[in-house]
């Protein structure tokens, strides 16, 4: 008999693979609409359409749920103690560009609790699932984070603030930090795949402020599954509402936190850059 993150997995399989589809057959299409949120900040009709098949596979299987989807925000289920997090298209500026790295995210938690994250890369074909105490898995086989003890000669992603430029300064002043210890860091542009990665072993760790919870909700259980590390700027736990994730090995992780100390905090952060507006 499957348990309940078991059958919450395979939904949210179900729901990346929907997604996916959808993406699929849009990626570099520049006839689609475009529209800007912000800034830099790009909603496109593959990213409704890609969110529609998600949340179509969610809700008839999962009717009473909560959701919390990037272009829908919330809807269903106030009462529920279960809630998706959904990201129908991370890389929207990669897909509008025609480079193949973004990706479908779709997680789902009880309470503060994740049970279960499901991150496919529709155009690698590669898809990264975890379950609470079911451990990380990688197309079926099982992955975990590196065996990097620390920053020295570190492979690492980040993502720059541009939707918290008010934070560009703190964050310059960390990635020098960072960068003169780690042997590279790469920016691909979209969150959820850097975590993933790095849940894998390609990545040794990860930083970045200001992301949104459906950015981070999946891969940051990913990573725990798969024996990392994952924190806000004070090495709490309140990255799904602050927006600011640091993760890694152990070893990778504690010299980010030591990294950031020098420069960044939860509360400097505050004071600089309001929070996101949903998580």
């Amino acid at each position: 008999m499957r348990s309940m993150n078991e059958e919450l997995l395979e939904v949210a399989v179900a729901a990346d693979q929907a997604g996916g589809e959808v993406l699929r057959r849009g990626v570099g299409d520049s006839s689609l609409d475009v529209q800007v949120k912000a800034e830099n900040d790009f909603v496109t009709l593959a990213d409704r359409e890609s969110e529609d098949a998600v949340l179509g596979v969610l809700e008839a299987r999962f009717p009473d749920h909560r959701v919390l989807s990037e272009e829908a925000g919330y809807r269903g289920g106030d009462a529920s103690e279960f809630e998706w997090i959904v990201d129908p298209l991370d890389g929207t500026t990669n897909f509008l560009q025609g480079l193949p790295i973004y990706a479908v995210s779709v997680a789902c938690r009880q309470g503060d609790r994740m049970l279960a994250g499901a991150i496919l890369a529709p155009e690698q074909g590669d898809l990264f699932t975890a379950s609470s105490g079911g451990g990380a898995h990688l197309n079926g086989r099982a992955i975990s984070v590196s065996d990097r003890e620390g920053l020295k000669g570190a492979f690492l992603a980040t993502g720059y603030p541009f939707k918290a430029k008010a934070a560009l300064d703190v964050y310059l002043d960390v990635f020098r930090d960072v960068f003169l210890e780690a042997r590279a860091i790469r920016r691909c542009g979209a969150a959820a795949l850097d975590l993933a990665y790095t849940a894998a072993g390609v990545f040794d760790g990860f930083f970045e402020f200001r992301l949104s919870a459906w950015d981070v909700a999946a891969g940051a259980l990913l990573i725990e599954e798969a024996g990392g590390v994952v924190s806000d700027l004070d090495g709490g736990r309140d990255f799904l509402r602050t927006g600011n994730l640091l993760a890694g090995t152990k070893g990778v992780h504690a010299d980010l936190i030591d990294a950031l100390s020098r420069h960044a905090s939860e509360a400097e952060l505050d004071r600089l850059v309001e929070r996101p507006s949903a998580g």
